[in-house]
């Protein structure tokens, strides 16, 4: 444990100037006796650890010292590259391993490129997570995010409604989606790939023994056809519709993009007044109802004639209701 904060301490002061005792307990979660302890040891170790005393004083390396003690372990390479995203790397249980990688990579650069950690960060920040929700993390997630970096098999019970079912899963990947976190891993029987919500699993049990991953596997690509599939399943009916102009550039934002997409690529020339017709897949009537209410008088609903008379008498309600003579 010593060493390890004695090498980190290494590279904090090889990638600044100086440091006081105050900054350097701080990094290191240690007393400012520990500080003075820990650099009286690293100097008798031939660590060139130099102490300015006085109000502006602190530790720094003299000599030009650079440790060689900056190669990035796999973890940590592999950590590197989400980075970008402290928010999900502290819900897998990797946020030390990232700090460590981060801290090699800046004792490594250039003094004239020091600040460029600082200078990405305060020009790129992704928030994961959607609007006008609490995101959660899953308690399970860190122990399967660990069996993913160690191609661990693992035994899980996932909810599916009511019921749970055992599974023996060989996970490959982890995707967070909108804030809420998915495995995608091979079924052990053969059955092939399968997507899993983290939050659904009642139990997991991460094994000792490994799997040989498939090396023509790609996490990204096997997502979307995924996240496709799904979308695709669940339209199991359709609307035709007449929209304005403004009804075609708002109906992206109104139902699922994949309707969306398979709507205007079936539209028809314009008639006269510039509307055109379109057919769209929706999940059923219900949704379809809500979905293009938000087109407003934007969309006329041709059929099915159930949906039609749903809207005409939204119609005759709003028609009365802003008809009333305000007293």
């Amino acid at each position: 444990m010593r060493a390890a904060r004695l090498i980190k301490m290494v590279l904090l002061l090889q990638s600044r100037t100086s440091m006081t005792a105050a900054e350097l307990a701080r990094e290191l979660e240690v007393s400012e006796r520990t500080v003075t302890r820990d650099a009286q040891a690293l100097s008798e170790a031939g660590v060139p650890v130099y102490a300015d005393r006085g109000r502006a004083g602190g530790y720094r390396l003299i000599g030009g010292y650079r440790t060689r003690l900056t190669g990035l372990a796999r973890s940590e390479a592999e950590a590197l590259f989400l980075s970008g995203v402290p928010g999900a790397l502290r819900e897998m249980g990797l946020e030390d391993v990232a700090s460590a990688a981060r801290l090699k990579v800046s004792a490594a650069l250039l003094p004239s490129l020091r600040d460029a950690p600082d200078s990405a960060a305060q020009r790129f920040h992704l928030d994961a997570p959607a609007w006008f929700r609490e995101p959660e993390t899953p308690a399970l997630l860190p122990v399967i995010a660990e069996a993913v970096w160690d191609d661990r098999r693992i035994g899980a019970v996932y909810r599916r409604g009511d019921t749970a079912v055992e599974r023996d899963l060989e996970p490959y990947g982890l995707v967070l989606k909108a804030g809420v976190w998915y495995l995608c891993a091979r079924v052990a029987d053969g059955s092939g790939f399968r997507t899993y919500r983290i939050d659904r699993f009642d139990a997991v049990d991460a094994r000792d023994e490994r799997f040989d991953r498939d090396p023509g596997f790609d996490l990204p690509g096997h997502w979307a056809e995924q996240a496709e599939r799904f979308a695709r399943s669940i339209l199991h009916a359709e609307a035709v519709v007449r929209l304005s102009p403004d009804g075609v550039r708002r109906l992206p934002y109104a139902v699922d993009p994949l309707g969306a997409r398979e709507a205007l690529a079936s539209a028809g020339e314009p008639d006269a007044e510039g509307w055109v017709t379109v057919t769209v897949p929706v999940e059923s009537e219900e949704v379809a109802h809500t979905q293009l209410t938000a087109l407003g008088p934007e969309a006329e609903v041709l059929a099915p004639p159930s949906l039609r008379a749903r809207f005409a008498a939204d119609a005759a309600g709003l028609a009365a209701l802003y008809g009333r003579t305000n007293v």
